[in-house]
């Protein structure tokens, strides 16, 4: 079995990605999204975090976390997150890939992958690249055509806070299109 080995910094910045099982499509529902915003939510208050970025695509989550200075458990929290939106997402009604008997034999269920990647953040510049590579991920897997588009990303509450503009990541076509719409409604 390999060795995963992780880096645990308190107070860190961390950078994740969470795939559903087999990379079922199941978070391409409303229903899925909000079971998935509650299971944060419920993690949050048994142990604090702070979700600084977040994207949901149909079937993968990006985020980055910082956590508590005195405490850098991320791995207890995702399986929290993990759990609960399993056991909601199920009672809904949600469907579920097939798992092996292994699988079973540890109480698995198919929804999620068993593991999730992480990258601990070095720096101002590594927190800016990946923050900026969550926020553009619906774009480079081509369900968007700009960034603005995606509805399930925090990327529309940093351009309220002024950190990107509306039309950041558009490409240059795109963004001929949009001055050029905002022109003719000055007009």
């Amino acid at each position: 079995m390999s060795n995963y080995r992780r880096c645990y910094v308190p107070g860190g910045s961390y950078f994740f990605t969470v795939v559903t099982e087999r990379r079922a499509g199941i978070l391409a529902n409303d229903a899925a999204r909000d079971c998935l915003r509650n299971a944060i939510r419920a993690c949050k208050q048994q142990l604090p975090f702070h979700v600084d970025a977040l994207v949901i695509l149909p079937d993968h989550v990006h985020s980055i976390w910082t956590m508590p200075t005195e405490d850098c458990d991320y791995s207890k929290r995702w399986g929290i997150v993990k759990k609960q939106f399993t056991q909601s997402w199920l009672a809904l009604g949600g469907i579920e890939q097939s798992v092996t008997a292994s699988r079973l034999r540890y109480r698995r269920r198919g929804i999620w992958q068993p593991r999730f990647w992480e990258h601990t953040l070095r720096d101002e510049h590594d927190h800016q690249n990946h923050f900026d590579y969550l926020h553009f991920n619906p774009v480079k897997h081509g369900l968007v055509k700009n960034v603005v588009d995606w509805p399930y990303s925090s990327f529309h509450h940093w351009v309220s806070k002024g950190v990107y503009s509306f039309d950041w990541g558009a490409r240059i076509e795109d963004y001929t299109d949009l001055n050029t719409m905002q022109c003719a409604g000055e007009s």
